[in-house]
């Protein structure tokens, strides 16, 4: 299956450095390229590629909120994931692009190899946060006053179903988790796949996020955040 992919950066250096690379490797075409974010608004709505590889500073509407209205108009089966690629890897960026419905975030300076092994994730259905920017999105929890906003409402979930999305927002993987609950690993997705529909999840680092607002889940505890 080939992954279709569109690139929507304002620098033409880039996505001619990222299509020299992409364009050589038979699972993966690129669709079309954007330099703005409404541009690559438009051509998400009409090409329905897997992925777009987002940058975050562009003139007008910037990645996020391109990233945003692409989620919006996605529906779950038909999802368009983006990838946030970007120089800007600060703690504001990071929580923003998660929150507007990102599936990942990537720093320009990753080599080749992990960025396109990311695309592939993020095509999979999976999430993926650069190992350098992991930490920023647990600090940006940790320094969050808790009085600052009312803690989310988990409803609808049964009670197994919120241990798992503890777990989850801990950072254990599905065969962790089947370990740490004494259920096998495909119980144990299909837990983490009901999660995603109950509360409305694109993949695994909103329901970390979910996790932490909800308050399951402590900055500093053992094995908290995503891995």
């Amino acid at each position: 299956m080939t992954i279709r992919i569109l690139l929507a950066d304002d620098q033409e250096l880039v996505r001619a450095g990222l299509r020299m690379v992409i364009t050589d490797l038979p699972d993966l075409d690129i669709v079309a390229e954007a330099g703005t974010g409404a541009e690559a608004v438009r051509l998400a709505g009409e090409l329905r590629p897997d992925v777009v590889l987002m940058d975050i500073r562009m003139p007008g509407m910037d990645g996020i909120a391109a990233t945003r209205a692409i989620a919006a108009a996605s529906e779950a089966s038909d999802a368009v994931r983006v990838l946030m690629l970007t120089t800007f890897d600060d703690d504001e960026n990071v929580y923003a692009s998660l929150r507007a419905g990102a599936s990942g975030f990537l720093v320009k300076d990753m080599a080749l190899v992990d960025i396109i092994a990311a695309i592939r994730v993020v095509a999979a259905g999976d999430a993926l946060i650069a190992p350098s920017v992991t930490r920023r999105l647990i600090q940006e929890f940790a320094e969050r006053p808790r009085s600052a906003a009312p803690r989310r409402r988990i409803d609808g979930v049964t009670e197994r179903e919120r241990e798992v999305l503890t777990l989850v927002g801990r950072g254990l993987s599905n065969g962790e988790i089947a370990a740490r609950l004494f259920i096998g690993p495909a119980t144990a997705k299909t837990h983490v796949a009901r999660l995603l529909t109950k509360l409305g999840a694109r993949d695994r680092v909103q329901l970390v996020i979910a996790a932490y607002e909800a308050g399951l889940v402590s900055p500093g505890e053992p094995g908290a955040g995503p891995s």
